[in-house]
C-alpha cells in the first residue's frame, strides 16, 4: 500500500467515531437519487465505495436495493457492517478486487477524492469493469485543481481536487459516457459550491 494511503487510512481510523457522528446526518439524498435514476434496474445491486460508517448503505437498503460496502479503514468496515447489516469489503481504491459485470450502480460519495490524479483513469476503469451494461456511476468530488496532504490535528488525508473540465476527460477515457453533472450544496451560487458531482454510465461493454 502506498504511503499516502497508509496515512489517510490511519487518520480515518483514529477519528472514526467522531467522523460517524459528524457526517451521519449529512443529506446526500440528491446524489443517491441521481444514481438510482441512472441505473438500469430499480431496485438494483449497488456498490458503495468508500462507504465510511455506513450511512448510505442504510439508506439504499431501506429503498430495497441490494447494497455492498467497500472501505479501506478497518474501523469503518466494522461500523458499516454493524449499523447496516450489509456485506462490507475491506479494500484499497488502488488495489480493487471487484467481481466483473456485477453492479447496477456504484456510489462514490466523497471517496475518490483520495485517489491521486495520476491513478484516476485506472481506478475508474476498475470500477467500470464491475458494472453491468448501462450500469451507472456517481462520483462526488472536491472542486479545485490541486492535490496533496490535508493536515489535521489527528494526522493527514491525501486529497485530489478536480473541476469538471479536468475530470470529465478521465471519466470518458475510462470508458464511461457522462450523463450529466451538477454542483453541491444546492441553492448556492456556483462559485460557492465546493463539490462537483458527475453521473456516468457504462455503455461500452
Amino acid at each position: 500500500m502506498e504511503q499516502h494511503e497508509q496515512l489517510t487510512i490511519a487518520e480515518y481510523q483514529a477519528t472514526a467515531e467522531s467522523f460517524r457522528v459528524g457526517t451521519w446526518d449529512h443529506d446526500v439524498s440528491q446524489n443517491r437519487d441521481a444514481l438510482v435514476a441512472a441505473m438500469p434496474r430499480n431496485p438494483g445491486k449497488i456498490l458503495d465505495i468508500g462507504c465510511g460508517p455506513g450511512r448510505d448503505l442504510v439508506a439504499f437498503k431501506s429503498q430495497g436495493h441490494t447494497v455492498i460496502g467497500l472501505d479501506a479503514t478497518p474501523a469503518f468496515v466494522e461500523m458499516a457492517q454493524q449499523l447496516s447489516g450489509c456485506e462490507v469489503w475491506q479494500q484499497s481504491f488502488l488495489q480493487l478486487n471487484l467481481p466483473p459485470q456485477t453492479f447496477d450502480g456504484i456510489f462514490a460519495n466523497a471517496s475518490l477524492i483520495h485517489v491521486p490524479r495520476k491513478d484516476m483513469v485506472r481506478v475508474l476503469q476498475d470500477l467500470r469493469a464491475a458494472l453491468v451494461a448501462n450500469g451507472a456511476l456517481i462520483m462526488s468530488m472536491v472542486r479545485g485543481n490541486n492535490e496533496g496532504f490535508s493536515a489535521r490535528s489527528t494526522g493527514y488525508r491525501y486529497v485530489a481536487a478536480w473541476e469538471y473540465e479536468t475530470l470529465a476527460p478521465c471519466v470518458e477515457q475510462a470508458g464511461f459516457e457522462i450523463i450529466h453533472h451538477y454542483y453541491r450544496p444546492p441553492g448556492l451560487p456556483c462559485e460557492a459550491q465546493s463539490w462537483l458531482v458527475i453521473v456516468a454510465r457504462n455503455t461500452k461493454i
